[in-house]
């Protein structure tokens, strides 16, 4: 490996250490039902996004509510706090298409109608709103790398 390329894989090393993230991939629901679900919780505070997606009458709310616990869970694992005292909130949601089975519906004579199962990805990023607190907890990977 090149040094420029290990120079920035380095960085990108370091900027995941403080980066609090959960991915959810092949969830057999179209793109577009999930982003409306992910269009209700984006930039809210943790806590109001899950009281929100528990009574969330739709059926993408459940596997974006098992997400967002996923992600308070590796926040709590990455930084060593746990996330009632550090004000989170969702700083990045989008939601890609995945992958796309294709079946065929068979018509009238003789004829067929392709149908598209649609999936997608979801990725949901976490952060803290406290400015002191995002220093404290990058100072706090800096003293683990050096020891």
């Amino acid at each position: 490996m090149g040094a420029r390329k290990r120079v920035s894989a380095e960085k990108r090393k370091e900027a995941m250490k403080t980066t609090y993230i959960a991915r959810l991939n092949n969830c057999p629901t179209s793109p577009r039902k999930m982003r409306l679900v992910a269009d209700l919780i984006r930039g809210m505070d943790v806590n109001k996004a899950l009281d929100t997606l528990q009574f969330t009458r739709k059926e993408a709310a459940k596997a974006m509510e098992k997400l967002l616990k996923s992600a308070i869970s590796n926040f709590e694992q990455k930084s060593g706090m746990r996330a009632d005292e550090s004000d989170l909130y969702i700083k990045t949601i989008y939601v890609d298409g995945g992958r796309m089975l294709k079946r065929i519906q068979a018509a009238p004579q003789g004829r067929a109608h392709r149908i598209r199962k649609r999936s997608n990805h979801v990725t949901l990023i976490v952060d803290t709103k406290n400015a002191d607190l995002k220093e404290q907890l990058v100072n706090n990977n800096q003293t683990v790398e050096n020891a």
